[in-house]
């Protein structure tokens, strides 16, 4: 974990660290939510050139990770 982080990066994070408790809770919908936000988030920032293409890949990477995780996840 780097020493700084962006703010771009401070929120993506706390968007993944919100979305692994609404899992571990077993809170699907708001769990559905935060994968949305992080994979719209991170298109916005990369675009804004808050992200650069490591970073933006990396959030990329969990977007679609958690994406098929929860392929699955509807009533």
């Amino acid at each position: 974990m780097a020493l700084f982080r962006s703010k771009a990066q401070k929120e993506l994070d706390f968007i993944l660290a919100e979305l692994k408790n609404y899992l571990s809770n077993n809170y699907k919908d708001p769990a559905q939510e935060c994968r949305r936000k992080l994979g719209e988030k991170s298109e916005q920032y990369y675009r804004a050139g808050k992200l650069n293409d490591r970073q933006y890949r990396y959030y990329q990477n969990l977007f679609r990770q958690y994406t098929a995780q929860m392929k699955d996840y509807h009533h």
